[in-house]
């Protein structure tokens, strides 16, 4: 257990990207811009295990489609009912177009996006469903994923999540190719305009190398959550809510935060006794024994300053008027509010995306929501006195800075309408 003084002094944040690792991708990147398919067959061959032909590379609409109707009809309910909830809310906080005036917004959506989608500790439609629905929300064109090939082929669940949210093509090819095949085109990837999702530190690296070549939605670091409880916190609750985190991997980060001494230990003697009952155990074990913090503060203030310091991708706030912390938690990827608001509903089907700022990112960026996926463009269209009433200041800034032709570009058409 940390004080809130000692944690402050030993913390920091987790290194998101490891750059010895930058020559590896950097050579990944630059096999997979010369060879295009060529190399994505040796890499599924060297990195994955599985043999693949040129034409294996896409997955056909109709393996989506037999995947689909192959649900079992609750599994079906349940990836169909977050599709649409997550719609809903997407919809909800879209973008609108301005109304027309002299100066407005265009809002145009992406033309085509990639989705990167992990398919090696575990198989994950859920990142289907918040990234590809978002997607459809803004009316994106097209609509593109590629995921690691897996020896006994990609997992059916996500598969018949790709055929819910209306993916229109999926790809065998995961790591570093598959987002230099997504940034740069192969014979059979087609080069997309921005790339979204999660990945393993190489998927990171990539994205960071790539970036400026093809949009990108941020560089992701290891799963985390935050959780301030006080005495009125249902024990098991939290306990099951830091196994939820520390299942996803060994590099997952859980910060279990309370001024209640008692509790913290309560919860932490809970957190040996139901991690016993979990499959993923020694997953979990190894997340806990080198990344979990229990921390206890003095009062609600360094609560929220030990809070915001960490700037956690998930923030769950189980206390007494919990809803009293939301304007003072100044960063987090997104908010749990209450014992009911638990992280893992935020994961499958609240409708806000699971794909949030990691790694104290939070501090600068928001999660994936479906304006990601629009661009806007400034619309300039000024009546005749609006310009009369502008240009001179105009022209007196361009005089300021030497920049006759701006003075001049200006002064020609103020002086034509003084006439």
């Amino acid at each position: 257990m940390y004080t809130a003084e000692e944690f402050k002094k030993q913390y920091k944040s987790a290194n998101q990207t490891d750059l010895s690792k930058a020559k590896a991708v950097m050579d990944i990147i630059h096999e997979v811009q010369e060879r295009g398919d060529d190399a994505l067959i040796d890499y599924a061959r060297q990195f994955d295990g599985v043999e693949l032909d040129s034409d294996q590379l896409e997955v056909p609409i109709a393996e989506m489609r037999k995947a689909y109707n192959e649900l079992d009809s609750d599994l079906r309910d349940a990836l169909e009912e977050a599709y649409k909830q997550i719609y809903k809310y997407q919809e909800s906080i879209k973008w609108s177009t301005m109304p027309k005036s002299e100066l407005y917004q265009n809002i145009q959506p992406l033309n085509r996006i990639g989705i990167y989608v992990p398919g090696g500790k575990a198989s994950y439609p859920s990142t289907v469903l918040m990234t590809a629905t978002l997607a459809n929300v803004a009316g994106v064109r097209e609509t593109i994923i590629v995921t690691p090939p897996q020896p006994g082929g990609i997992n059916k669940t996500t598969l018949a999540a790709c055929f819910i949210a209306q993916v229109d093509h999926v790809y065998q090819s995961g790591g570093a190719q598959g987002i230099a095949a997504m940034a740069y085109g192969t014979e059979t990837i087609p080069k997309v305009d921005k790339i979204v999702g999660p990945g393993n530190q190489y998927v990171a690296l990539a994205k960071k190398l790539v970036y400026g070549d093809v949009g990108i939605d941020s560089i992701a670091g290891p799963s985390e959550i935050v959780l301030v409880v006080d005495e009125t916190a249902n024990e098991e609750w939290v306990a099951l809510d830091v196994l939820a985190q520390a299942e996803h991997d060994e590099m997952a980060r859980t910060f279990l935060i309370s001024t209640n001494k008692e509790k913290l230990a309560a919860v932490e003697a809970e957190i040996d006794k139901q991690k016993l009952k979990q499959s993923r155990l020694s997953v979990i074990n190894g997340s806990l024994k080198d990344h979990h913090y229990p921390i206890l503060t003095s009062g609600k203030r360094e609560t929220i300053e030990i809070v915001n310091l960490i700037a956690g991708e998930h923030v769950s706030i189980q206390t007494k008027n919990a809803e009293e912390y939301i304007s003072e938690i100044k960063t987090a990827g997104a908010l749990f509010i209450g014992p009911y608001s638990p992280e893992a509903i935020g994961d499958y089907v609240a409708g806000p995306s699971h794909v949030l700022p990691t790694n104290g990112n939070a501090r600068f960026a928001n999660g994936l929501t479906v304006n990601d996926f629009l661009r806007t463009n400034s619309v300039i269209q000024l009546k005749k006195e609006t310009f009369q009433k502008m240009a001179p200041f105009g022209m007196r800034i361009a005089k300021e800075e030497e920049l006759q032709a701006h003075h001049d570009s200006l002064a020609v058409r103020w002086k034509e309408e003084e006439k």
